[in-house]
């Protein structure tokens, strides 16, 4: 079967966008943060939800392409898209839930922190996330995720508590410590390519919403004085 072919036989239940070189809107979708980034995906597959990511998948294994994942798009060395490939991308994936009562934040694999900020600090919470608002939050967590809580909460994968998968077969799971333990020990640090994160499970803690915050300098005569026991 062509690409083409598979294209029309998926589309009609694939709720989000399969964009071609020659549809319009494939410009602007293969585009990520680094304009020195060129790709051409034979394929963006723009999806709306989890199911959509499992379907593209499973049409990438059809036609035997490799594929690329785009979240925030934030990564400089682009790896967000590819030459000749799928695209898998999560931009329209903007669900955020949280649970004031539970102290919990759960985000589809699309959102950037600044996203998800907003919607914490409505309720005075927050997780360790990106120092640049635009930094998507699947990509930057499954990196480990150094931020301004760090210090005080740990990296953003320190503060995970579940991911959903969509892995290579195109079966969805979730991991965590008490399901898929080896898979969710994987996700935080094990290594790449282990599956899609659709969705991320985070804890948060009281933070704001009003936060002081600023850089506090000595001139280089005081460093001793400083610095006492260095």
């Amino acid at each position: 079967m062509s690409t083409t072919e598979s294209i029309a036989e998926l589309a009609p239940t694939f709720t989000g966008q399969l964009l071609q070189p020659s549809d319009t809107g494939y410009d602007d979708a293969r585009r990520v943060h680094n304009g020195l980034i060129d790709k051409r995906p034979a394929l963006v597959a723009r999806c709306f939800g989890t199911a959509d990511v499992a379907d593209a998948v499973k049409l990438a294994r059809t036609l035997k392409l490799e594929v690329a994942v785009r979240g925030g798009g934030h990564n400089v060395a682009g790896r967000a898209t590819i030459d000749g490939g799928v695209m898998i991308d999560l931009a329209p994936m903007k669900g955020i839930y949280v649970d004031p009562a539970a102290r919990t934040v759960r985000a589809q694999g699309g959102v950037l922190w600044k996203e998800l900020n907003r919607e914490t600090q409505v309720h005075g919470l927050a997780t360790t996330g990106g120092v640049i608002s635009t930094t998507g939050v699947a990509g930057l967590t499954l990196g480990g995720g150094w931020g301004y809580l760090h210090g005080q909460y740990g990296l953003a994968i320190d503060n995970l508590r579940s991911v959903q998968l969509v892995l290579a077969d195109g079966h969805v799971v979730t991991a965590s410590e008490n399901d898929n333990a080896d898979l969710f020990w994987a996700v935080r640090g094990g290594g790449g390519n282990f599956g899609i994160a659709t969705s991320l499970e985070y804890d948060v803690h009281p933070v704001g919403p009003s936060v002081i915050a600023g850089m506090v300098a000595f001139p280089f005569a005081k460093a001793r004085e400083t610095l006492p026991n260095t």
